[in-house]
């Protein structure tokens, strides 16, 4: 009976638990757009830690989340900054990490682009193979589809489903519309808990038609490659070289869709569906699957009962009616985050004299209202004890739709940094799905007695 059941327990586990490598291992070779050679080393992290690359060769080393908040624009390839500092080309040692079931890993890196290898996921793949699994004592936080989502950039549509349990399923068409001749018209189909990634998807690689390869190289870019290093397709099909698979091209896009989903900040669970889908198209959707995990997170939130209430409030704010703008706290996440609600009634005090006849929300007390859940959220810090948060200034505010009695306004406040002294936080209000306004606040924390003197 035990020795029947010990599989299964260890496939829950490794289902549910976070994972990382076991020991450090590393990758180096050229990167694909700029050639300049580069190692790679990853590094066992702590659960909860991410996908972390590390710029290494900087002074001092800046370290950027493999996060969509970080992606920048590049052509052809995924590409992730913070500051000056850049990593390029990320996505396959993405895919592989996604394909080996990785949540949590620093990737040391000496350049500003990761090496390409054969143009495939095959070398962090192996790499990672070779360092071994390592579950630990964390459960997986999966992002689960739950409504559909539906985006279109021309003719390219890339679309996610909710799955069957954990399940990626992605069903990819690849049509290179007048290419036919050279690259005929493919689909694949790739289910990623079958565990076939290492043959089926990683080591299929990077391609372009031979007038994108000298495109590319007339820009100063991929300079240092040769149509045997890599797929450049011509009339006869690859030049110097020859398929790993008939579809290897659409192949390779499944490979790119599941290394540029990881952006969403964890693992993906849904059935996706692409046609002629690219990096820009899949990073939208890594920021629409961020939207719907938070839209749920707060619908969770709101009828959970979980909260602090206006007496609780009243208790460590200054503020009273009508300045008071926060009803209730959902959610106190220590002193990183804060989720709050205020409802708008026709018998706010403003709509008498603001757009009496068609009542809007000032904008200016919207942005009140978020500092204010944002004072909350900085009460509950220890070394802020005895002290108030004070509005110091603003930066970044967007109003973006129009806030009218009967809407139930839910307030973010997210701590970007804080200090003794100082903080600064990153502010949002939502009605529904629909972001209405967003702003970056900073605070000066002054002494109570101060404050009401």
């Amino acid at each position: 009976m035990d020795e029947q059941s010990a599989p299964s327990q260890e496939a829950d586990i490794a289902a549910n638990a976070q994972a990382t490598i076991a020991r450090e291992v590393s990758v180096q070779g050229k990167g694909l757009m700029h050639g300049q050679e580069a190692m790679l080393t990853m590094v066992p992290a702590p659960a909860d830690h991410g996908i972390v690359f590390e710029r290494v060769d900087l002074d001092p080393p800046v370290r950027i989340p493999a996060r969509v908040e970080f992606a920048i624009d590049r052509d052809r390839r995924t590409a992730i900054s913070s500051g000056e500092a850049v990593v390029e080309t990320i996505e396959h040692c993405m895919s592989a990490l996604r394909g080996a079931g990785i949540d949590n890993v620093l990737l040391q890196i000496d350049g500003p682009e990761v090496p390409l290898g054969d143009g495939s996921a095959t070398a962090f793949a192996e790499a990672i193979a070779e360092a071994g699994v390592e579950f630990q004592d964390a459960r997986r936080e999966l992002l689960r589809i739950t409504d559909p989502i539906i985006l279109q950039e021309g003719s390219a549509v890339l679309a996610a489903f909710p799955a069957a349990g954990d399940e990626f399923h992605v069903l990819y068409e690849l049509d290179y519309e007048g290419n036919l001749d050279r690259i005929p018209r493919q689909s694949f189909a790739f289910t990623l808990t079958n565990g076939e990634y290492d043959e089926q998807v990683a080591t299929s690689r990077t391609f372009s038609l031979v007038e994108e390869a000298k495109a590319l190289q007339e820009q100063g870019l991929c300079t240092h490659l040769s149509p045997s290093e890599v797929l450049v397709v011509g009339d006869d099909g690859p030049i110097d070289n020859a398929w790993r698979f008939d579809n290897e091209p659409v192949r390779h896009k499944v490979l790119d869709l599941i290394g540029d989903l990881m952006l969403a900040g964890g693992p993906v669970c849904g059935h996706f569906v692409a046609t002629r889908s690219g990096h820009s198209l899949n990073r939208r959707m890594c920021r629409a699957i961020q939207e719907q995990v938070r839209v749920r997170e707060r619908t969770e939130l709101l009828e959970s009962g979980r909260t602090m209430d206006i007496r609780a409030i009243q208790q460590i704010m200054p503020h009273r009616y009508p300045m008071l703008l926060v009803d209730r706290v959902v959610e106190v996440h220590g002193n990183e985050r804060a989720i709050g609600v205020k409802n708008v009634t026709i018998n706010e005090p403003f709509f008498t004299g603001h757009y009496p006849g068609t009542p809007i929300m000032p904008g200016v007390l919207i942005v009140e209202a978020m500092a204010q859940l944002g004072g909350l959220l900085l009460s509950q810090t220890l070394e802020h004890t005895g002290k108030i948060a004070v509005l110091l200034s603003l930066d970044k505010v967007k109003l973006r739709h129009p806030v009218t009695p009967g809407d139930q306004l839910v307030l973010e406040a997210e701590t970007v940094r804080a200090s003794t002294r100082t903080a600064s936080l990153r502010c949002s209000a939502h009605v529904g799905s629909r972001e209405v306004a967003e702003a970056q606040i900073r605070f000066m924390m002054v002494d109570a007695d101060q404050a009401h003197g």
